[in-house]
């Protein structure tokens, strides 16, 4: 097996960290332009993060359920196919 792809392990922490960011706005700026600049992006990163983990997934089906969690989905996905490409056969 393959290690996750570079698309699925850059959009991970960029949704965690774009989730971060709205969550801080909302809770202590309340400012509408960092929403309107941040939440683009943060949703672009989750669609990618759990697209790819869905063309990566193969026969495992908890990948995909695991990407579609809002925010840490993306990371625990990466961790999962990590974890299964270090423990097959080569």
């Amino acid at each position: 097996m393959q290690p996750p792809s570079l698309l699925l392990r850059l959009s991970a922490p960029v949704e965690l960290l774009s989730l971060f960011a709205l969550l801080a706005n909302v809770a202590v700026l309340h400012q509408q332009t960092v929403a309107s600049a941040i939440g683009p992006l943060h949703g672009c990163a989750y669609l990618i993060a759990v697209i790819s983990a869905a063309r990566e997934a193969g026969p495992d089906r908890t990948i995909t359920p695991l990407a579609a969690i809002p925010g840490i989905g993306g990371t625990l996905a990466v961790r999962r196919l990590a974890a299964r490409a270090s423990t097959s056969p080569r």
